[in-house]
């Protein structure tokens, strides 16, 4: 395992959907006499960064230096993206498209528990993603790993043609993946399926071995190095290949009490980039990641975890 301090050395380019998580907080103490649901008697609210503003976020409480590439909108819900970035030391590049609607999250929780969530998004406009192209094969040379982030928002139209960049100037790319169409992805280095959507894309499985020959037959078919699959109470397992024949690495779940879920995969895609950056190797990294997302699901919302609690955390294990 590498030194966690080595991992103040590594520049990440992250680029990706952002989005902006609101929390309403609240009790709840009767039912609405208009419907049958809960009434939330608001009593605070909370604003986090989410999609790639939370990969960018998770890597810098890491230590990593990290340059964020996105789309926002002309408006409050922008700007509020833009001074949380700034709050948690990160470098951002938010190009401003007056024509989008910047990706808002509302989450109304009651007694600790998530009642309702309202999606407020709208597409991007071709030109501004077209300029964000541009800024990020710019920034290519400046970087250690790069990270895109597709959370299907339509920041990544261009996706194609950032990995094929990325990998032409050398650079390891990890995509954190959306939709039933992984092709778009071909050529990254690993992508980072959860397993509802490995299973869109390959198709369910009843057994360990017929997991492996789908994800074996997928990675070879994209041209990718390695493909991790997270798999939720069962761990994760990456599938890769030394001396030209394939290797399943597993690791087991470590999370002591899963609270909430959101957010966990870019904690692992997060620290998972760190470490590779860093030159640890698959082992290491995924078991690395493993961990740290045994700690943020424990968290309520999309979270991160420090590199202290990294520490402490592989140190017991």
């Amino acid at each position: 395992m590498i030194a966690l301090d080595a991992l103040e050395r590594i520049r990440l380019l992250i680029a990706g959907d952002v989005m902006l998580d609101r929390y309403w907080f609240g009790d709840v103490e009767r039912i609405s006499p208009e419907a049958p649901v809960p009434v939330v008697k608001v009593e605070r609210q909370e604003e986090r960064l989410g999609g790639a503003a939370n990969v960018a976020r998770n890597a810098a409480a890491l230590g990593a230096t990290c340059s964020l590439l996105s789309v926002v909108g002309r408006d409050e819900a922008g700007r509020a993206l833009e001074r949380l970035l700034s709050t948690n030391g990160i470098h951002a590049s938010l190009h401003v498209d007056a024509d989008f609607g910047t990706t808002v999250k509302l989450r109304v929780i009651g007694r600790q528990q998530q009642l309702l969530r309202i999606d407020f998004e709208t597409p991007p406009t071709h030109a501004i993603l077209r300029a964000k192209l541009q800024d990020f094969q710019s920034r290519l040379a400046d970087c250690d790993a790069v990270v895109l982030s597709d959370y299907g928002k339509g920041g990544l139209a261009h996706i194609e043609e950032m990995i094929q960049s990325a990998r032409a100037a050398g650079k390891p790319v990890l995509v954190d993946p959306k939709g039933d169409d992984f092709s778009r992805y071909a050529g990254a280095t690993v992508i980072t399926p959860n397993r509802g959507e490995f299973q869109a894309v390959a198709g369910r499985w009843r057994s360990d071995a017929e997991l492996a020959g789908k994800a074996e037959r997928l990675r070879r078919s994209l041209g990718l190095a390695a493909l991790l699959v997270t798999r939720s109470e069962e761990g994760m397992t990456l599938f890769t290949e030394a001396e030209g024949k394939p290797v399943t690495l597993t690791e087991a779940t470590r999370a002591r009490e899963v609270f909430d879920v959101s957010g966990a995969g870019d904690t692992v895609i997060a620290t998972l980039a760190a470490f590779i950056g860093a030159g640890a190797d698959w082992a290491d990294a995924i078991h690395a990641a493993n961990v740290a997302a045994g700690i943020v699901v424990g968290k309520l919302g999309t979270a991160v975890v420090t590199r202290r609690e990294l520490e402490t955390a592989l140190r017991a294990h």
